[in-house]
């Protein structure tokens, strides 16, 4: 008399005909190797840790970038240099999660409408990025960017800075309570120009 082997519960042909089954399998091990790429990174120095010469940014840099977000400039300049040669031979070193830990959020980004802008500090004048927010094509004739002359006579509410820096620090952002105190008298009097000119100049330093 022969006994009948029971068969296993997942088998391959119940995997492939159950698609409810199917479905939570895929999540579950999309899940796992996510979990397993993303979770040693959170305990790595070279991602949690500035490199050096990176410092949180100041009251106006902060506020600058809020703007440079509202605008919609995130939306055609990436902030990332890929490590590949042709990027760094035109924008320069490529970039290293080290520099924008206190970043929140990331604006790395992969649209190029307009060129990369992750090395942009110090690259022109002060003047240069007002002329270019201006009219840009007085300095690139190329160039398809719209001019944002209104940011030169709007002033910055500096009111609502220490609010920002509260929720920066919240956030993990290394601010003292007297930086955070102090946001405001920081920027009092300064144009929305002022703040996005002293952002893009802070972008990219480290490693120039």
């Amino acid at each position: 008399m022969s006994s009948k082997i029971p068969s296993p519960g997942f088998t391959h042909e119940k995997i492939e005909t159950n698609n409810f089954l199917m479905i939570v399998l895929i999540l579950l091990v999309i899940a796992l190797g996510g979990m397993v790429e993303i979770v040693p990174l959170f305990f790595q120095k070279s991602t949690t840790e500035a490199v050096k010469g990176v410092e949180p940014a100041t009251p106006l840099q902060v506020l600058g970038r809020d703007i440079y977000v509202r605008e919609g400039c995130v939306g055609c300049h990436s902030q990332m240099i890929r490590p590949l040669r042709a990027e760094t031979l035109r924008y320069g070193h490529y970039s290293v999660a080290g520099e924008f830990v206190y970043d929140r959020p990331f604006l790395w980004g992969s649209k190029r409408t307009g060129p990369d802008l992750h090395r942009v500090g110090g690259k022109y004048s002060d003047e240069w990025h007002r002329i270019h927010l201006n009219n840009p094509r007085d300095v690139v004739p190329e160039s398809n960017m719209p001019a944002y002359t209104w940011l030169e006579g709007t002033p910055i509410d500096a009111a609502e800075t220490e609010t920002h820096m509260r929720a920066l620090r919240r956030a993990g952002v290394p601010y003292t309570q007297e930086q955070v105190a102090t946001a405001s008298d920081a920027v009092r009097g300064k144009t929305e120009m002022d703040a996005l000119v002293a952002y893009l100049q802070s972008l990219g330093l480290a490693l120039k």
